[in-house]
């Protein structure tokens, strides 16, 4: 598996980033990829199908400058922004467990478990359909999408983010895991006060990607920053 450790200048650009190395894959251009990217200022990141009215208090963000995005995979809305760490892996569903929204769901999960272990002082835990929590409150949560070859499933890491700033942006989400328990925000999220450094080397050896991506498909993220992730008509479409 490679490995692609790069933060473009842009929200857009980076969610761009993430579907368009999901077609370099499934258009036979490149294997397996991990990436990585971490915010330099705080935005709203909203799951495809979600309804922005319903999921986002717009007026706040509008007060704080602080714009809103659509990502191409299912999921609910979250903040992202500083302290925040973003993977993505770019799979090829050959037989096993990723041929199931389920078995892939499970598969990945359990690595990351794996992986963590020896970072942290108590285990993780799976809760909900892709969420990791310590002690019942929530640090990363993930998502997919999929085509016909490949797929993408990311995900973010709380390691130092302001969770107080998810109060002001989101109201309670409309579909909530059961162990959220009507939880606030603040209530129901941690951080993990790890390094990125130390997160990213987990990852990297739990998923063998040791090659770095040359091959990075920049016209094709142009191209969709263009098309959709700078148009309010895909941000806001909902």
């Amino acid at each position: 598996m490679k490995y692609f450790d790069f933060t473009f200048p842009t929200p857009a650009e980076n969610l761009a980033g993430d579907e368009a190395l999901m077609d370099l894959c499934e258009n036979g251009l490149e294997g397996e990829i991990l990436r990585f990217w971490e915010p330099k200022a705080p935005f709203v990141v909203l799951g495809y199908a979600n309804q922005a009215a319903r999921e986002v208090n717009l007026e706040a963000c509008k007060n704080e400058g602080i714009p809103v995005f659509r990502r191409c995979s299912g999921g609910g809305t979250v903040v992202q922004g500083p302290g925040c760490l973003n993977y993505s892996l770019i799979l090829r569903m050959d037989d096993g467990p990723l041929r199931s929204i389920t078995g892939t769901n499970k598969f990945i999960m359990e690595r990351h478990i794996a992986a963590l272990e020896p970072l942290l002082k108590a285990g993780a835990q799976i809760q909900g359909h892709t969420d990791l929590a310590l002690a019942n409150l929530k640090f990363s949560g993930n998502a997919q999408r999929r085509l016909k070859n490949c797929l993408i499933f990311h995900g973010t890491f709380l390691l130092n983010f302001d969770i107080s700033l998810i109060e002001k942006l989101l109201p309670m989400p409309s579909k909530q895991p059961c162990y959220r328990e009507n939880r606030s925000h603040v209530d129901f999220l941690t951080n993990l006060k790890l390094p990125a450094a130390d997160v990213k080397s987990a990852l990297r050896r739990i998923w063998n990607a040791e090659q770095m991506l040359t091959n990075i498909p920049t016209d094709k993220i142009r191209e969709l920053v263009s098309a959709r992730y700078s148009r309010d008509e895909w941000n806001l479409k909902f």
